[in-house]
């Protein structure tokens, strides 16, 4: 079995497709998914489904839903993987076998570009009017954000930051406010030789702080300024770095400070 919820749902058994009507039994397919082999109350769904303002007949319509999940997945040869378990239900499936669990495993192994990959669009794209879907949403969205800041540390400490402006251009446009892209954006310009650049790129950001949220940058970014106006060989790529360790009389050239 198959479930994909990193962009519109796609639930597969067999080999086939799920065929599983209505918005209600998808919703309910995924909240189960996302809680792999373990169970949940029917307590928990009836909240997820309706919120706090649940139908009366809000038990009867979830044995309804898990009726048509069955029948969905003995249309496929899948029987048996939607289980009862006390007042609740569990589905029958490996943590892998969805996509957002195998997004986080392998975000949680230091594998992100290949979490990444797995992504097709807004997660929970088609049930983002669930009541159980703004939080998961959510979180998973701050997961991705998270593995893209994973991908690019892990390109720069292996010198690829040339390879990297493009993407963080794309980053730092779409969340002005992560002050962690747009760090690792004036890393990238500072150790491709735009140390200009990169102080531009400092100043930008101190302007979309203060005027969309009322902050200077953090001490963080404040401290990569300072070290990109000293040229602090800290801030060098790492094979640049032991390259220097490895030739004891190599000094760099003087270079003229750049000021803001």
């Amino acid at each position: 079995m198959d479930v994909r919820v990193l962009g519109p749902l796609e639930a597969s058994a067999g080999g086939r497709p799920l065929q599983l009507g209505g918005g209600k039994p998808r919703a309910l397919l995924t909240m189960l998914a996302l809680q792999a082999g373990s169970p949940v109350s029917a307590d928990l769904l009836i909240e997820g489904l309706w919120g706090e303002t649940p139908p009366a007949t809000a038990n009867k319509m979830i044995q309804i839903f898990v009726s048509q999940v069955r029948k969905a997945l003995d249309a496929s040869g899948d029987a048996g993987r939607l289980v009862t378990r006390g007042r609740g239900y569990e589905l029958r499936i490996d943590a892998d076998d969805v996509d957002a669990l195998r997004f986080e495993r392998l975000l949680a192994a230091h594998a992100p570009r290949e979490a990444l990959a797995l992504w097709r669009g807004p997660p929970l794209e088609e049930l983002s009017g669930e009541p159980f879907a703004a939080a998961e949403i959510r979180r998973l969205e701050e997961l991705r954000l998270a593995a893209m800041e994973q991908a690019i540390e892990h390109d720069l400490a292996a010198g690829r930051h040339r390879e990297v402006i493009g993407e963080l251009d794309a980053l730092v446009a779409h969340e002005p406010l992560n002050e962690r892209f747009h760090g690792q954006r004036m890393l990238a310009l500072y150790r491709s030789g735009r140390q200009s650049d990169a102080l531009a790129a400092y100043r930008k950001a101190r302007e979309t702080l203060l005027d969309e949220v009322g902050l200077e940058p953090g001490p963080e970014l404040q401290r990569l300024n300072d070290a990109m106006l000293q040229h602090d060989p800290s801030l060098d790529a790492p094979h640049a770095r032991r390259s220097q360790r490895a030739a004891p009389g190599h000094r760099p050239p003087l270079r003229h400070h750049a000021r803001l």
